[in-house]
């Protein structure tokens, strides 16, 4: 993969990454890595809602408090945050069939369409959306 190539991160792989977990197969972790080296990674403000979400419901367990994980995540060299832009939110709603009703995934991929970005994802559904668009996906 081309570190010239921009990275949209979908929200488990942004947190498994930051985790180093062995998840993530190390091809991902190269691409991750040579996009970070050319400022090419992007995370996406429903991103942070979303970890304080599954924080705030148990499903995922942080070592400090969500505001200071995220600042610090946010620190890393190579990585730009996306805002949720009105183009973003028109994409989220007017999706073609098949992708499924999830706000967060269909935010995440909206932003891939809209800002030309690779979204990184091992979600099954997102991944088969892709396959039945145009959808620029590398499978973690």
């Amino acid at each position: 993969m081309s570190s010239n190539l921009p990275l949209l991160l979908d929200t488990h792989i942004w947190v498994n990454y930051l985790n180093a977990s062995p998840i993530l197969r190390s091809k991902t972790v190269q691409a991750i890595e040579e996009a970070r080296s050319s400022g090419n990674v992007f995370v996406s403000v429903i991103s942070i809602w979303e970890v304080a979400l599954l924080v705030r419901l148990k499903r995922l367990s942080l070592h400090t408090s969500i505001s200071d994980w995220v600042n610090q995540a946010l620190l890393l060299p190579g990585v730009n945050l996306l805002s949720f832009s009105p183009p973003i939110a028109i994409d989220a709603v007017d999706l073609p069939n098949p992708m499924h009703k999830d706000p967060c995934d269909r935010i995440l991929v909206a932003s891939a369409r809209v800002e030309r970005l690779t979204l990184v994802t091992r979600d099954r559904d997102i991944l088969d959306f892709a396959k039945a668009t145009n959808l620029a996906v590398l499978k973690a």
